[in-house]
């Protein structure tokens, strides 16, 4: 059986373990990657790296849930409209990573 997905209520953070969590809309912390095999300096790096983009974590919050309340507002029942964003966002983020450099023009 398929779990539902958290929605995360905070940006990702590097923990004191190396693990790069975030918060759920639940309460509990979720681990993206566990235990990163990272020197001190790279963790930094890296932890700097999250900060400077918080900025645009939020605005892409802001931007999720302006579409949610929009699609969710019709037919489309809340689980349906988080699976259809995630999977949207999925398959974007996987052309984008593709050797072929698909992403969207």
């Amino acid at each position: 059986m398929e779990e539902e997905p958290v929605t995360p209520i905070t940006g990702p953070i590097l923990d004191l373990e190396g693990r790069l969590t975030y918060l759920g809309e639940d309460g509990q912390r979720y681990v993206v990657l566990d235990s990163l095999k990272r020197d001190q300096d790279t963790s930094l790096r890296v932890a700097e790296v999250l900060r400077a983009a918080e900025p645009l974590f939020h605005e892409i919050e802001t931007l999720c849930q302006r579409w949610m309340q929009q699609v969710s507002a019709g037919e489309l029942a809340r689980e349906e409209a988080i699976a259809l964003l995630l999977a949207t966002l999925e398959t974007v983020l996987d052309e984008d990573a593709s050797p072929s450099g698909g992403g969207m023009a």
